[in-house]
Parts: structure tokens; C-alpha cells; sequence
């Protein structure tokens, strides 16, 4: 159980420090975006994807559970 346990740390801790090495590389693809003054050239570019990235995990959402297993169907 202590082995198991200690896996499970680990892993954590991978992930963890995926997400905050993540995060420090679109922080610094921001700030040089902003200082060369093409974020707002990102932002216009990047929209319509969050856009969709967002309507598709509302309607992940709403279809609740029972219908999130089946594969490559749509409405």
C-alpha cells in the first residue's frame, strides 16, 4: 500500500509540475506577444478556437453521462 501510495505522489507531482511549466510558457509567449504589440493579432486569431473549444464542453456538459460514451456521433 506504501509503494501505491508513493506512485500516486509521484504522479501528482508530474502533473503538477507540467501544469505550472505550462503556465509559465503561455505567460512568456504573452508577455513577448505584448511587447512586440501583436496581442491583439493573438487574441483575434485565438477566438473563434476558445469559442468553439467552450461550446463544445457546454454541450459535453449538458448531454450529461449517459450519452458521453458513445463515440464519433452527432446531434
Amino acid at each position: 500500500m506504501e509503494t501505491y501510495l508513493n506512485l500516486m505522489l509521484v504522479r501528482f507531482g508530474l502533473i503538477a509540475g507540467a501544469v505550472v511549466v505550462l503556465a509559465l510558457v503561455v505567460f512568456a509567449v504573452a508577455l513577448s506577444l505584448k511587447r512586440r504589440g501583436r496581442l491583439d493579432q493573438a487574441r483575434r486569431y485565438a477566438d473563434p478556437a476558445v469559442r468553439a473549444a467552450l461550446r463544445a464542453a457546454a454541450r459535453r456538459l449538458e448531454d450529461g453521462p449517459a450519452r458521453s460514451g458513445r463515440r464519433g456521433g452527432r446531434r
